[in-house]
């Protein structure tokens, strides 16, 4: 049907995270093996953990939490649904780099956004398939977990947090908007948002996300992060509504306090619909790019504040697990989910009951 203006409205664009059919047995929980990175030993070359993701899983396998049948894979995100928000342009650059006039087939841009040079000499199609691939199977668990959240009042993607990475431009180990493309199918897709909340405790700076809400006044960004760290962007700062900045060695008593002051004042002067939650936990001492002093329990008692404000005020919220640099990450993020479960901030009751398949027989008779 036409419109007041006389021209036929787009067709919503479709949305297979929305589509998907999720079981009431899985937990609003997403991850896939397709997370984890590797390619030639370079990825050693970056202190980013790059099989952070696949520990976290076996640990809250280990714990008796999840299953492989009751956690929920995401397909990999399509180039359609990524252009919601990048550009072709960008996209493009993501594939092919001319070096030398005539010879296009390596990763120029890649390796600056995954601060791995040698990936500069390494052939695009193999990048595609170690590096952008599980990326984008990333992305497309922080879309599903926007969906999920919105259906069960929270949801949590085992990866994603990708705050570095705008429309135009990746950076900081980011390709893709992950952050940005949730916030925009959940208003394409959901009638009922009409504002969102990013709260991003990441160590650093979100200028991604920042830049890609500029002028958006349905987005909210709390932003904590060590001032004196990448990647001091003064334009994106701009688009922070309530920015929290941080000195080096900041440690749990000040942080923590601060966390409390600025969620509670967020969440009063900006009543929103969905929250989008960027749980780096590259604010743990020592870590090597976060440059701060927050012990591990104080990385569980933070996740468990945000929760705990969003979750008595009736506010569905996601989780990313976005940066985090030490080995010992992926057990301090396995620890806070177990937290959460224990206070019971997230459960689902019919993951905790759901029935062991069973293993089909064989057909060898003995």
């Amino acid at each position: 049907m036409a419109g007041a203006s006389g021209k036929t409205p787009a067709p919503a664009m479709r949305c297979r995270q929305y589509e998907a059919e999720i079981k009431l047995t899985q937990w609003p929980i997403i991850y896939s093996s397709e997370y984890n990175i590797g390619f030639c030993g370079l990825e050693k070359l970056h202190p980013f953990d790059a099989g952070k993701w696949g520990r976290i899983f076996n640990f809250l396998k280990d714990a008796g939490m999840l299953r492989d049948d009751t956690i929920i894979e995401p397909m990999e995100a399509s180039e359609t649904e990524l252009l919601l928000v990048h550009t072709k342009r960008y996209i493009s650059s993501l594939r092919l780099t001319n070096i030398v006039e005539g010879i296009n087939e390596w990763s120029m841009n890649v390796a600056g956004i995954t601060e791995v040079p040698p990936v500069a000499l390494l052939p695009n199609f193999v990048v595609q398939k170690k590096v952008l691939r599980p990326f984008r199977f990333q992305t497309s668990g922080t879309i599903m977990a926007g969906r999920l959240a919105l259906d069960r009042g929270w949801a949590i993607n085992i990866g994603g947090g990708f705050h570095h990475c705008s429309a135009e431009r990746g950076g900081g180990f980011c390709a893709y908007a992950d952050i940005t493309l949730a916030i925009k199918f959940a208003f394409e897709k959901v009638e009922s948002v009409a504002k969102v909340m990013i709260i991003d405790l990441d160590a650093h700076q979100g200028n991604g996300h920042e830049r890609d809400f500029m002028n958006d006044q349905r987005v909210y960004i709390l932003d904590v992060y060590n001032r004196g760290i990448y990647p001091h962007d003064g334009f994106a700062k701009r688009a922070i509504k309530r920015k929290v900045e941080l000195g080096h060695f900041t440690d749990d008593e000040t942080y923590l306090t601060l966390i409390r002051r600025h969620v509670d004042g967020a969440l009063n002067e900006f009543e929103p619909d969905l929250v989008v939650y960027n749980a780096g936990t590259d604010i743990l001492e020592g870590d090597p790019l976060g440059n701060l002093s927050i012990t591990a329990q104080g990385v569980i008692e933070r996740d468990q504040i945000v929760f705990q404000k969003c979750r008595t005020r009736g506010i569905p919220i996601f989780m990313v697990t976005s940066g985090g640099y030490q080995r010992e990450t992926a057990r301090i993020v396995a620890d806070s989910i177990l937290n959460l479960k224990n206070l019971g901030l997230i459960s689902w009751t019919e993951a905790e009951n759901a029935p062991l398949i069973e293993a089909p027989a064989s057909g060898i008779e003995k």
